[in-house]
């Protein structure tokens, strides 16, 4: 065993990378040192390790200014060592290392075990699933596949992650049962992409056996689906969706575009009319679900009409659910070699102000509906003056919450009926049954 140095895990980027900090932070309590998530005070023997993101020009700057300072933080004599992995040090070890000779060891997606291996001077015997949960205990999320085959042009993701790599049924199902155990009732399954789960260890899509077989395990409360992909969306997911209570009624699908011009240079495989297809048949096989999506405005061959479509576009389907950003070119991507980003960065963001106000009044409409229906939430967390919950329809951190009256008293963590009270855009007021 070594001796009880402090370990502290600095996360950026999605929840994907979030499930490795979780991760390694038990790889590294079996080796016997104590670990923190996101500290708020370090001490001068106390190693540190930042978690990077290297989506987006944005991710990227956090990662490096991140990395700067706890370089500063070292060089002062805060803490001893500092140790750097994820999808930055992924995709740009070599000039990283180059210009920042401050920094213990560099890791990248994958390879991040053999930091524990190199510090404990063992490899953990630990599972690979295995993870300390820094979310709120009630709620987790499930990784259940790294990488993506899909190579849309404007996404880096592939280059940083690579192929595809399925976590089999039965890994998955071990992981949720080991954080049931643990407290977990609600599962926010999370992939690159949800609809080819299955397709490169078992020869087929298996994203709906494998949510109904997590639905069957005893504790599992809610299921939420994060990322699916509209071409050769797996159809017999909405027939688990329709017949499994504890499926919440809620998708997450990045449909990025609807004119067919942008959708072709953005290489989705799918066109307007399949994209509206697919959209109405999920409506209608699971009645009541929320439909969060995200869109693209800004990638080239997008004109004045091509927007106006996509405005229109959502005008009509008044999603539950959406964001949006702008274009920003991701270097070796198909569409850094092949097009022209010349579309300016004002008329980009004139065009997200646009589309989000929209959105905004789509949102509001939504909310006021629910006004005097009774809805489970979870409750989250107690603010002073009132409960912070979540419905099936909400993913943490990036959807609506429910603000809820101190009319009773409501414990973290566990499910109530309440009665909506009041609506903005982005919240619910309540009050319990």
């Amino acid at each position: 065993m070594t001796s009880k140095r402090t370990v502290n895990i600095i996360t950026l980027g999605c929840s994907k990378n979030l499930i490795d900090s979780e991760r390694l932070m038990k790889m590294f309590y079996d080796s016997g040192f104590l670990t923190c998530h996101e500290p708020k005070t370090v001490s001068k023997n106390d190693i540190v390790v930042i978690n990077t993101c290297g989506f987006i020009g944005d991710a990227k700057e956090e990662s490096v200014n991140t990395i700067l300072e706890w370089c500063e933080a070292k060089s002062k004599g805060k803490i001893s060592q500092l140790y750097v992995m994820g999808c930055l040090s992924q995709r740009y070890r070599d000039d990283l290392i180059s210009n920042i000779p401050e920094v213990d060891g560099w890791y990248g997606k994958t390879d991040w075990p053999e930091l524990v291996s190199h510090l404990a001077k063992k490899h953990p015997a630990t599972a690979s699933y295995d993870r300390i949960i820094t979310t709120p205990r009630h709620h987790a999320y499930l990784k259940i596949a790294e990488g993506c085959n899909r190579f849309c042009s404007f996404c880096a993701i592939p280059l940083i992650t690579g192929r595809y790599r399925s976590s089999s049924i039965e890994d998955v199902e071990a992981e949720v049962k080991m954080l049931v155990s643990r407290g977990v009732k609600e599962f926010n399954v999370i992939a690159q992409d949800l609809s080819y789960y299955g397709t490169d260890i078992y020869g087929k899509q298996c994203i709906a056996e494998l949510v109904d077989r997590i639905a069957q395990i005893d504790g599992v409360k809610w299921i939420r689906l994060h990322y699916a992909y509209p071409s050769q969306f797996p159809m017999d997911l909405l027939d688990v969706m329709a017949s499994r209570d504890n499926v919440c009624r809620y998708l997450d699908i990045a449909l990025q575009h609807i004119s067919d011009t942008v959708l072709s240079n953005m290489r989705r495989h799918i066109t307007s009319d399949e994209t509206i297809a697919l959209l109405e048949k999920i409506r209608e096989k699971v009645p009541g679900i929320h439909i969060r999506t995200t869109l693209m405005v800004g990638f080239p061959g997008e004109g004045d009409a091509e927007f106006e479509q996509l405005m229109d576009f959502v005008k009509t389907q008044r999603f539950e659910r959406m964001g949006a950003f702008a274009y920003c070119e991701e270097e070796d991507t198909y569409g850094a070699k092949n097009f022209d980003d010349n579309i300016s960065q004002e008329v980009k963001q004139a065009r997200l102000d646009r589309l989000m106000a929209l959105q905004e009044q789509i949102s509001l409409s939504h909310n006021e509906k629910k006004i005097g229906q009774t809805i489970r939430v979870i409750i989250d967390r107690e603010d002073p003056d009132y409960y912070v919950g979540r419905s099936e329809w909400d993913s943490p951190e990036v959807d609506p919450e429910v603000l809820i009256e101190k009319s009773k008293k409501l414990e973290r963590g566990e499910f109530y009926d309440v009665v909506v009270t009041g609506a903005l855009p982005y919240e619910l007021m309540a009050k319990p049954v």
